[in-house]
Formats: C-alpha cells, sequence, structure tokens
C-alpha cells in the first residue's frame, strides 16, 4: 500500500516542496539530500567491509 510511489505521487510531492522551500532554495535541498545519501552508502560499505574483516579474523583465530 504504501511501498510504490508512482509518476503522480512523485510530481504531487514535488509541487509541495516547491510551494514550501521556493525555487531558490530547492537545489541546494537537492544537493544536501544527495551528499547525504552518497555519504550514507559509503559508511554503510565501509561497515560491511569492516564487520567482513572482523568475521574473517576470527575465523582465523580460531582455526589456529
Amino acid at each position: 500500500m504504501f511501498g510504490q510511489l508512482g509518476l503522480p505521487e512523485m510530481m504531487v510531492i514535488m509541487v509541495i516542496a516547491l510551494l514550501i522551500f521556493g525555487p531558490k532554495k530547492l537545489p541546494s535541498l537537492g544537493k544536501s539530500l544527495g551528499e547525504g545519501i552518497t555519504s550514507f552508502k559509503k559508511a554503510m560499505t565501509f561497515g560491511e567491509k569492516e564487520a567482513e574483516k572482523d568475521d574473517e579474523k576470527k575465523e582465523d583465530d580460531s582455526a589456529t
């Protein structure tokens, strides 16, 4: 029910955001949102790599 957003729903969200923030502020908000998402993805990837290293280290320690 809430999982899928189609084109009409996205248009309504964009119009509401435009009305609330105005055309001058919208590009900077989009840039900030994009940078935040990128940073979050990098942190998740880094966390997964660290978890894999910890798992490998535990396996090596238990094998010896």
